[in-house]
């Protein structure tokens, strides 16, 4: 698997305060419906973080925990993530952009492509990471693992998975590694965080 690939993803995604296991004082005085998807973002990104280590190789791979975690952020993506954003809800501390309702039917396909890939990743726990499964196979299955696994590099930005229609059904998704499987996930967090997000400022 690609590690600097999911580095720049998780990168991308963890360092934005929207997704960050911050205490509810860090919210800044949110309130209402802004104070309910940053504590459901911030739960998502504490799950991101503790799949990122064993998705880079850096911890032992867990398939209970990639279950538990992927579960989590399944909860709150999809149909949950769009009704926490009713249109005008951009009441300080919030980080929404006008753009989300600007692009709404966008905004909500990448929403419901968060909950996808993290429902496929739930079922791709049992498979392990590209380089295990590579192990003991033979060359044609490896080269059709990596090819399933590059997919995740045209993803990135305004890929023509998150961007274009193109995302693979949950069904596909689900016998891919968890490595590959995550990488999607997360790129479409870096995509919708670039377009929908308001810049931290210094």
């Amino acid at each position: 698997m690609n590690k600097f690939l999911i580095y720049t993803a998780v990168a991308l995604m963890v360092s934005a305060s929207a997704y960050a296991p911050v205490p509810v004082l860090a919210h800044g005085g949110a309130t209402g419906i802004v104070k309910e998807r940053m504590d459901a973002m911030g739960m998502m990104g504490k799950a991101v973080k503790a799949l990122k280590g064993m998705m880079q190789g850096k911890a032992a791979y867990n398939a209970d925990l990639v279950r538990k975690q992927s579960a989590v952020i399944k909860q709150h993506s999809g149909e949950a993530l769009i009704k926490g954003f009713p249109e005008g809800s951009t009441q300080m501390p919030s980080e929404a952009k006008n753009e989300i309702w600007m692009d709404w039917e966008r905004f909500s396909s990448l929403a419901e492509q968060l909950g996808t890939y993290a429902g496929a990743l739930e079922m791709a726990a049992d498979n392990g990471l590209m380089k295990d499964a590579a192990k003991g196979q033979s060359m044609g299955t490896m080269m059709g693992v990596a090819a399933s696994a590059s997919m995740g590099k045209d993803m990135m930005g305004k890929a023509m998975g998150v961007m274009g229609g193109g995302a693979m059904d949950a069904a596909a998704l689900a016998k891919m590694p968890a490595d590959a499987v995550f990488t999607k996930m997360v790129q479409v967090c870096s995509a919708c965080h670039t377009d929908f997000r308001l810049e931290k400022k210094k």
